[in-house]
């Protein structure tokens, strides 16, 4: 649900409770469309959220960890400069509208003020605006005269809120009423958020489900409009978040629902945290896929123009063979001769063929010119050949690395396989003063009839995965495709048949043959895997295997925290 009206008077009463009479400790602006404030208040540190992005705009409490530029936006430095360590006063709803007021008492060095920041939630019209004795100071969303005539944004000027809507105020129940009176069927909720204001749609079902107005069970205007004002204005709360698939939907104020929270505030954090991570996690992954699908096509292209150099050498054996025949009948060559028929005893069939001459050399220049194209397509092929070898290898890393990508399921999943795209020069290395330490994220792990089983989640995790496995460890991967590395840890014991088609379940699971019937699966000990020197992450070599045809298969109720 966005945050309409309805839900930011509960937001609203909930923030004045929480942070009425803290103190700002800092402020950070994650993106261009947030600030963040901590704020600390009642004994507790909070972080206050004001989101002007078009679908996820919001003021909430949350506690959802976002990373902050090193150097910090104008905006954020205005803020710096004016609410750095002021106190907030209150939070208060402007009228019926989508604008929270957040009011702060600023006592500097030498003088005080008193500084209002509007937090105007409305859609792709949504904005922060900071004012000082009605005088806007400044703005995160700036507009001239020049670009909105009816309002100016700008440090100044006198602060108006946006124009209002020409609907019914559901304040006004009177007027509410008169508004259902004109109902003629059709979709009520439809009806109701195109004709009454501070209201989003889902809130509308909400009212049209509460209410079933004019399909009998309410029927009367007066007693309707006083129902939907009592909902709209009543403090009584169940907030809830929906879900589809594990995915967030909708959350509520005040609707019984499955996932129920204590505050409205939380129930929102909760469920704009899922859709804040959901869409960065296919930010990241379009951006990580990108950069290696790039490289591909390079590397396929360079891999095209190795295989037209190797088809223009297709040729070599028939030119030095010309060159041999030529030289064997050189006496028989007439002076001028265009063609030489000869033949030719290097066939098993010692079939006749006709050599194309050129007249202008004699019989020994036009055996050398042969030679000369004979031993300058050797030297390509030889030149080529690491070339291909090299490039294929590439291409094969390549698959490994969009085979991590696409099996990632949550952003943790991308930070190793992020950092192995730095170092391999697939992405610029970010410009930041304090290098973030690197995190080591654990194995997919399982358990099963007491063994312990682990899967990397990309290839710096499979060759750690081979670094701390002991000799006896049972080491798998699939036959011919990309997969995960598993590792069965043996701790000395005998591996049963049905822990090995388990964990051979997994890696096919995990695998580029994902969604085939039977995968075959190779299997030996970790003594007998070994990994080149200076070769690329993920890649090894082993011996002494044997291989299982197995069916895919997640195994998710045995997964366990590693």
């Amino acid at each position: 649900m966005p945050q309409d009206a309805y839900t930011l008077r509960h937001i609203a009463r909930e923030l004045d409770l929480a942070l009425s009479g803290g103190k700002i400790n800092k402020i950070v602006q994650p993106s261009r469309d947030e600030i963040d404030m901590i704020v600390y208040a009642n004994g507790k540190t909070h972080k206050l959220v004001l989101n002007t992005n078009a679908s996820f705009a919001r003021a909430i409490l949350s506690k959802a960890e976002r990373t902050a530029p090193v150097t910090a936006p104008n905006f954020c430095m205005l803020l710096r400069k004016h609410l750095s360590g002021a106190t907030l006063l209150s939070v208060q709803q402007i009228g019926f509208e989508r604008i929270l007021a957040f009011s702060f008492d600023c006592l500097g060095e030498f003088s005080r003020a008193n500084r209002i920041l509007y937090a105007e939630i409305m859609g792709k019209y949504s904005n922060l605006v900071l004012t000082e004795n009605g005088i806007i100071t400044g703005a995160l969303k700036i507009s001239s005269l020049q670009e909105n005539f009816k309002r100016v944004l700008f440090p100044g000027v006198k602060y108006q809120p946006p124009e209002a809507q020409d609907k019914v105020d559901p304040q006004d129940v009177s007027a509410l009423s008169k508004l259902l009176s004109a109902y003629c069927g059709g979709d009520f909720a439809d009806f109701l958020f195109n004709h009454v204001s501070g209201l989003a749609y889902p809130t509308c079902l909400q009212l049209s489900e509460l209410l079933s107005f004019g399909n009998g069970a309410e029927k009367n205007p007066q007693t309707a409009a006083e129902k939907i004002h009592d909902f709209i204005f009543s403090d009584s709360i169940s907030p809830c978040v929906e879900r589809t698939d594990g995915e967030a939907k909708e959350f509520y104020a005040r609707k019984e629902g499955e996932e129920k929270y204590p505050s409205v505030n939380a129930a929102a954090d909760a469920f704009y945290t899922d859709k804040e991570t959901r869409r960065e996690f296919s930010e990241k992954k379009r951006k990580l896929e990108s950069a290696v699908l790039a490289r591909r096509k390079k590397e396929e292209k360079k891999l095209g123009l190795i295989t037209d150099r190797e088809k223009e050498c297709e040729s070599m054996e028939k030119n030095r063979i010309f060159g041999e025949l030529i030289t064997a009948n050189i006496y028989a060559i007439a002076k001028g001769a265009t063609v030489l028929e000869a033949v030719n005893y290097y066939s098993e069939n010692a079939e006749t063929v006709k050599i194309p001459l050129d007249k202008t050399l004699t019989p020994a220049q036009n055996a050398q010119k042969y030679y000369k194209k004979y031993n300058k397509q050797k030297r390509t092929l030889t030149a080529i050949a690491p070339q291909k070898k090299e490039t294929l290898a590439e291409l094969d890393y390549l698959e490994s690395l969009l085979f991590s990508i696409r099996k990632a399921e949550n952003l943790l999943d991308f930070s190793e396989t992020e950092e192995e795209l730095k170092e391999f020069g697939l992405l610029r290395e970010e410009n930041t003063a304090k290098k973030k330490q690197k995190q080591i994220l654990p194995f997919r792990a399982f358990s099963f009839e007491g063994f312990r089983i682990f899967a990397g989640r990309n290839n710096v995790q499979n060759d750690r995965l081979l670094r701390e496995a002991a000799p006896d460890d049972i080491w798998l991967h699939t036959q011919k495709y990309h997969s995960s590395h598993v590792l069965i840890r043996t701790e000395g014991k005998t591996v049963p048949d049905s822990v090995l088609l388990f964990a051979a379940e997994i890696c096919a699971f995990f695998s580029d043959a994902k969604i085939a019937d039977k995968v075959p699966v190779d299997f030996c000990e970790r003594r007998y895997v070994k990994k080149p020197p200076k070769s690329k992450a993920g890649f090894v070599i082993y011996t002494d295997f044997k291989t299982l045809l197995v069916t895919p298969q997640r195994h998710l109720d045995k997964e366990i925290l590693s």
